[in-house]
């Protein structure tokens, strides 16, 4: 399982690398492909049942959260679906590490897959995931208006919880709203796609624009602007030999010795913020990160966009780890990791169909390290177990090797039934019930790493359940 989820080879190539190194590793059978799919369908199964015992350490005041930050994002659309992922990230992470948090460092809590997400149904969702594995210390979520709709209607129904804005997300939109409207902006841009029809089958093909997704572009826009100025670079003044190198570059790189100034300002603003977001991801947003941050920003003119918009995000934030008492320690501010997992689960194991269902029934195995542990309960899980997890789950691939081949099937398409999927972890204990907690004067906060409810308190509070539909 490590080959296709640590170095993310294919399904295909896991049996043909374990042949070549099956006399020196021992293995006397090596597993076909359909194994290694079942082992990681297992795996998706294991790490679900196994995701609400995990418990964080208690940072704030609300002694009954689960210790975890919940970092929440929507994929893009794949096939007919778009994803809905729940990650559980410690809130002491940067207290415990030294590094930006990964995908070993996060928990798949819970997965959804529906043709378009509302604020309303996500705020339904993370009910159904709270009633299971408890409140979370904080939201680490995009600027995206869904996202913050269904946070404020959970504060709204009595299960408030701090947001986060992600750092990527939030210096993207800044960038954006400082240079989408730049008079060069759209000449810049114009001139990149001319100038990649000009290089390519050249000589000059070597220094081709690199690609930008234009969904994300302002995410990723810093890498074309350093291109550029790279390019600019091989240009010095004087005239060039006829018929040099030189002269063909000079003649193909269109207006962009035109957007001189917006090159230089754009990589000055995305520079500076690109050095904060390296401290503030590896370290954790604290005191001490606060003031380097606040310190980098010098080199932005007071009056820019960027410099105000950044300082504020610094601003709002420290009040909030002030708040969960992670001012020291560092919060965990970037929801990078759910990014890579988007990434990862869509590139491999998916063949040519990006099947979302598909996609998401794979994604708890992808997060968190693989343990010896892991293995014990993969093996555990019988044959039936997973069909049911899996049989009933619509999938694009099925359905077109059952159309496709078969002339006249059409109407099939028209079954609107079992369509979209949802994987939430189950609580023997907790199923179809809502808890009333009612907190005693004498429950005593206590410090340090959670463990079991009993060990929280010197007097356990009076619980009252009634017997009700979990919705």
């Amino acid at each position: 399982m490590k080959l296709f989820i640590v170095a993310h080879i294919s399904f295909r190539a896991v049996p043909r690398v374990l042949r070549v190194l099956a006399d020196y590793l021992g293995i006397t059978k090596v597993p076909c492909v359909q194994t290694i799919i079942n082992w990681v369908t297992r795996l998706s199964v294991a790490r679900l049942r196994n995701a609400v015992p995990l418990r964080g350490a208690e940072i704030n005041s609300n002694p009954f959260s689960n210790g975890f930050v919940y970092i929440i994002d929507i994929s893009i659309a794949l096939g007919k679906g778009k994803i809905l992922t729940l990650l559980s990230l410690n809130a002491n992470h940067h207290d415990l590490n030294e590094t930006a948090p990964t995908l070993k460092d996060v928990n798949c809590v819970a997965v959804s897959v529906a043709v378009s997400w509302t604020g309303e149904a996500i705020a339904d969702f993370l009910k159904k995931v709270i009633g299971i594995g408890g409140m979370p210390v904080a939201y680490l979520k995009d600027g995206g208006t869904d996202l913050a709709k269904a946070t404020r209607l959970l504060a709204e129904q009595g299960l408030p919880s701090v947001s986060i804005d992600d750092i990527s997300h939030t210096v993207a939109n800044l960038l954006k709203h400082e240079y989408q409207n730049h008079p060069m902006f759209d000449i810049f841009i114009s001139a990149v796609g001319k100038v990649s029809k000009k290089f390519k089958q050249t000589v000059l093909a070597c220094l081709a624009p690199p690609k930008v997704s234009t969904k994300s572009r302002f995410m990723n826009l810093r890498r074309l602007v350093n291109w550029a100025a790279q390019l600019l670079r091989h240009s010095p003044r004087g005239r060039a030999p006829k018929g040099s190198v030189l002269s063909k570059l000079r003649a193909g790189i269109d207006q962009i010795p035109r957007c001189r100034n917006f090159i230089e300002c754009f990589l000055r603003d995305s520079g500076t913020l690109s050095e904060c977001q390296k401290i503030l991801k590896t370290k954790g947003l604290n005191l001490e990160t606060y003031e380097e941050s606040k310190k980098l920003l010098e080199a932005i003119p007071p009056r820019s966009s960027v410099r105000t918009g950044f300082t504020n995000w610094l601003d709002k934030h420290i009040i909030i780890a002030k708040e969960l008492k992670l001012e020291n320690i560092g919060m965990p501010i970037t929801s990078d990791n759910i990014e890579s997992l988007f990434a990862v689960s869509k590139q491999h194991g998916t063949g040519e169909i990006k099947d979302a269902n598909r996609i998401a029934l794979r994604m708890p195995a992808m997060c968190g390290e693989l343990t010896r542990e892991d293995a014990r309960r993969v093996m555990n899980i019988s044959l039936r177990e997973q069909q049911e997890f899996s049989e009933s789950l619509f999938s694009l691939t099925k359905q077109r090797r059952k159309i496709l081949a078969n002339p006249g099937s059409l109407e099939i398409l028209s079954d609107k039934t079992a369509e979209n999927s949802e994987f939430i972890p189950e609580s023997e204990k907790r199923a179809k019930k809502i808890i009333n907690i009612n907190i005693s004067s004498n429950c005593k906060k206590i410090t340090g790493p959670l463990t079991e409810l009993e060990n929280r308190a010197e007097s356990l509070p009076e619980i009252k359940i009634s017997e009700a539909a979990c919705g």
